[in-house]
């Protein structure tokens, strides 16, 4: 099991957000997400939003930490990506 994490550097609703990813199913996210108590409206597409103050929760309990490019990459590659603007 791989899930990965962005650095915090997107900013929304006044604070900053990470994305975490699986590369290898939705369902493998979703459980690891509830796991580190990532809401289920933190779910978008295809990846989860992740404030801030929750990266190191998420890291601890064992996300990978990557760069953003390299997170898009491996969620494309594993045919998990859901741009905007196509269905799911």
């Amino acid at each position: 099991m791989t899930v990965y994490i962005d650095p915090p550097n997107w900013p929304g609703h006044g604070r900053m957000w990470s994305h975490l990813v699986s590369d290898v199913s939705y369902d493998e996210l979703h459980r690891f997400a509830e796991g580190i108590g990532a809401p289920p409206r933190a779910f978008e597409r295809d990846h989860y939003d992740i404030p801030s103050h929750r990266y190191e929760d998420a890291v601890r309990a064992g996300a990978v930490e990557i760069g953003s490019k390299e997170l898009v990459r491996r969620l494309t590659d594993a045919g998990l990506r859901r741009p905007k603007g196509r269905p799911a």
